[in-house]
């Protein structure tokens, strides 16, 4: 299935997007370490977002499908750079889990993580350590 997005550049180092299919847009920026404002998400920024809502969409998937509780499920994480060549090279996340889930539960969701499209898609040698959280 493919989804289109458009682009236009609009000056001063900023991109508007558009989701085709549903009309909602972001604009991106580029980093102060870059030339730009740092106004709004870097194009680096949004792949490394991918990851994290990637993550924490196909685990909501899986609890859905298996009656598993999911509320509240949140993510942070970090984006490093890489000077040379400039991209990324590592993205840390950590993923804070709802309480009450079996250890079952528990491996489950962590091993649906692992595999999202995203995590599945970035190049091998950028490091992408995952932690998580539960209460208690």
């Amino acid at each position: 299935m493919a989804v289109r997005i458009d682009g236009v550049y609009e000056g001063n180092l900023k991109v508007r997007l558009t989701h085709v299919p549903s009309g909602a847009q972001i604009v991106t920026a580029a980093p102060v370490d870059n030339h730009g404002d740092g106004s709004s998400f870097s194009p680096t920024d949004l792949c490394a977002t991918a990851l994290g809502t990637c993550m924490v969409t196909v685990m909501g998937i899986f609890a859905e499908e298996h009656g598993i509780p999911y509320s509240g499920v949140s993510f942070s994480l970090e984006k490093h750079m890489r000077a040379d060549p400039r991209r990324i090279d590592r993205i840390p996340v950590t993923i804070t889990m709802p309480g009450g889930l079996t250890s079952e539960q528990r491996v489950k969701l962590e091993r649906v993580a692992l595999t999202c499209p995203v995590y599945r898609s970035l190049l091998p040698d950028i490091e992408k350590p995952v932690t998580f959280v539960y209460p208690g």
